[in-house]
C-alpha cells in the first residue's frame, strides 16, 4: 500500500443503537402518549363535575318546590349533565354541604367522580387512580316569591 491510500477500519465505537434504540423510542412515546391522556381524563372529569355541581345548585335555588322534591330534581340535572359529558352518572355522587331552600341562604353541592388509574382509549380504564371533585354555592334570592319560609333576610346580608 501506498502512504496516500491507508486503509480504514471501521468498528463500532461511538455508534447509536439500532433496533434497540427505536424501539426504546417508540416504547417512550406510547408510554408519554398514555400518560398525557390520564392527566386529560382527570382534567376532563373535573370539567364534568364542576358543572355537574353548578347545574345542581343553580336548580335546586331556583327550585319551587318542597326540599325533597329540590333536592331531587337537583340530582336528576347532575345526572344528566354528567350523561351529557360521556360519563356513566351512576359512578357521580352529589353531596349537598348547605341545603336549605330558604331567602339569603347559601346553597352549596359538592360532586365527586372516580377517575381510573389508567385509562387506555379503545381499550378500557383500570384501576381506582382520583377522585375529581367540584363544589358551587350560590344564594338564594332574597326578593324570591313562592318558598314556605316568609322570612326575610338578615339586616346585615351581603350576597
Amino acid at each position: 500500500m501506498t502512504a496516500g491510500h491507508r486503509r480504514r477500519r471501521w468498528n463500532d465505537d461511538g455508534q447509536v443503537g439500532g433496533i434497540e434504540g427505536l424501539l426504546f423510542g417508540v416504547a417512550v412515546f406510547a408510554l408519554g402518549s398514555l400518560f398525557i391522556a390520564n392527566v386529560w381524563a382527570v382534567v376532563d372529569a373535573r370539567f364534568a363535575a364542576a358543572s355537574a355541581a353548578r347545574e345542581a345548585t343553580r336548580t335546586f335555588v331556583e327550585s319551587r318546590g318542597p326540599l325533597d322534591r329540590a333536592l331531587l330534581e337537583s340530582e336528576e340535572v347532575a345526572e344528566r349533565t354528567i350523561s351529557g359529558y360521556g360519563r356513566d352518572p351512576h359512578k357521580m355522587s352529589l353531596v349537598p354541604e348547605e341545603a336549605a331552600l330558604r331567602r339569603c341562604s347559601r346553597v352549596t353541592f359538592r360532586v365527586e367522580y372516580p377517575v381510573p388509574l389508567v385509562s387506555i382509549p379503545l381499550i378500557g380504564r383500570y384501576g381506582r387512580g382520583f377522585t375529581a371533585s367540584a363544589r358551587h354555592s350560590e344564594i338564594v334570592d332574597p326578593y324570591r316569591s313562592g318558598l314556605r319560609d316568609r322570612t326575610s333576610c338578615p339586616p346585615s346580608f351581603e350576597p
